[in-house]
């Protein structure tokens, strides 16, 4: 699994097979991951999330502005009871 910091997701579909390749890797390799648990997982994301435009500004980049901010945060809250 690899994202580059130059890497693009530009479709749903792209970002379907990230999330499935990203799962994937947990179950190969999650022993290896930082952030093993939920808790641990959820609580990194958000800190990466808030702390992304300096990530962004650090490699010269910009944080994308349109962004579809909705889509991710209904599906985050859908996979609480999705089957």
């Amino acid at each position: 699994m690899s994202l580059t910091p130059d890497s693009e997701v530009h479709s749903r579909d792209e970002l379907v097979a990230f999330v499935r390749e990203l799962h994937h890797d947990y179950l190969r390799r999650g022993h290896e991951w930082e952030n093993q648990s939920l808790d641990h997982f959820l609580e990194a994301l958000a800190a990466w999330m808030d702390d992304s435009p300096g990530w962004y500004r650090n490699l010269g980049k910009q944080l994308p502005e349109d962004g579809d901010w909705t889509f991710l945060a209904r599906a985050l809250q859908a996979a609480t009871v999705y089957e």
